[in-house]
């Protein structure tokens, strides 16, 4: 995800199955429509969710340009970057059972972790979940060449030691997919548990996602969603690759739907419950989304030198989350996107409210269209 598109999310706030017929599901049916339309999407699936219930569930479009299917709430989508709040929270859970302190280095979980910098050494947990660890960023995420094994996740952190810092420890903030990759890694080792298995069962399946995995070999084939490129005419083609490989787990790989996903935002709106499930207190809130990192400045700087507007009064980074404030409204989201796909998950806490939104094409301001449908569920 870029830096800039958050203020494209808050600039503004095919075949479609019906919620009950009201006048908001219709409106934001509409909303959806159009979006798709407009942007000549493959497909495109969106979920509401207000003060305890769905008020709008919807596909449009098809799961493959070439011999796809209809998109419905039950489509799966490459979630891409909605995966790193899963990170968090699981860090989070190992927190509360006093196996993980978030202020302590890395290296005291992972002896072998290494980068070229002695600053290294003193990276913590917290400035992995924040971006503010000064990581540098996947340049290959070797898409056309995966690795599907157990070991791929801990073979890939230890090449780390040849990549060097770009940045000082919690001074300044750089969005880094790695650093994720490292706490997978972390995660793993400290629960004894491959990374993908530990989400599964102490996330996934606790608040009843289904459907919902990190592991390719557990996707259901049939529910699908295959990615599409634009071109430079703005046409979408399948793309050559899927984007999938054990090493970018925690980055990028989790595999849900609308239905799925509306349940992780409920459960993230009560503060870590959902149908009588608790996955973590309702106290490690303060971290998940307290005010890690002020990011205002520096996106007001990138605004400025990109000539476009400063529509927020702040924003700043929680634990993996980001906490753009408006008008006195606060809003928690993350945002995903890889070759051929583009996801957003958008929670208005105080409102009880929440968004999700996925697509199958690359090219696609979801952030938009997720505040758009979040304006018109609050009004």
């Amino acid at each position: 995800m870029r830096p800039l598109l958050i203020i494209t999310l808050l600039a503004g706030c095919g075949r479609a199955e019906k919620a009950p017929t009201t006048a908001l599901a219709d409106s934001l049916a509409a909303i959806s429509q159009r979006f798709a339309t407009d942007n000549h999407l493959p497909g495109l699936a969106v979920g509401v969710w207000r003060q305890g219930q769905t008020v709008y569930r919807g596909g449009f479009g098809t799961t493959a340009l070439q011999g796809g299917h209809p998109i419905t709430p039950a489509t799966l989508f490459h979630m891409a970057s909605v995966t790193k709040p899963f990170v968090a929270t699981a860090v989070i859970q190992l927190v509360e059972q006093g196996k993980v302190e978030l202020d302590q280095p890395v290296t005291a979980y992972l002896p072998y972790f290494r980068i070229k910098d002695p600053r290294a050494a003193g990276m913590t947990v917290r400035q992995l979940l924040t971006h503010t660890a000064g990581m540098p960023d996947v340049t290959d995420y070797r898409w056309g060449s995966p690795e599907s094994d157990d070991g791929a996740l801990e073979r890939w952190v230890r090449t780390l030691a040849d990549s060097s810092l770009i940045g000082p420890l919690g001074g300044q903030w750089q969005y880094s997919n790695i650093g994720f990759e490292v706490l997978a890694d972390l995660i793993a080792k400290v629960s004894r548990v491959p990374f993908e298995d530990y989400i599964q069962r102490r996330i996934l399946t606790p608040l009843g996602m289904r459907k919902s995995t990190l592991l390719m070999t557990d996707v259901d084939s049939t529910l699908l969603a295959f990615g599409h490129e634009a071109d430079s005419a703005g046409v979408y083609r399948q793309s050559a690759v899927y984007p999938y490989n054990r090493r970018h787990a925690a980055s990028s790989t989790l595999h849900s739907n609308v239905d799925d996903m509306l349940r992780w935002a409920a459960a993230n709106l009560a503060h870590g419950t959902l149908d009588g499930v608790r996955i973590v207190a309702d106290s490690s809130y303060r971290d998940l989304w307290g005010r890690q990192y002020d990011m205002t400045a520096g996106l007001a700087a990138r605004a400025k030198q990109a000539g476009v507007p400063v529509p927020f009064d702040s924003v700043a980074m929680g634990l993996s989350w980001f906490l753009p404030w408006r008008g006195g409204q606060r809003l928690v989201f993350h945002s995903g996107g890889d070759r051929g796909f583009r996801t957003d998950v958008l929670l208005a806490p105080d409102q009880q409210t929440a968004v999700v939104v996925m697509t199958n094409g690359d090219q696609t301001d979801v952030m938009g269209l997720a505040g758009a449908l979040l304006a018109a569920a609050l009004r």
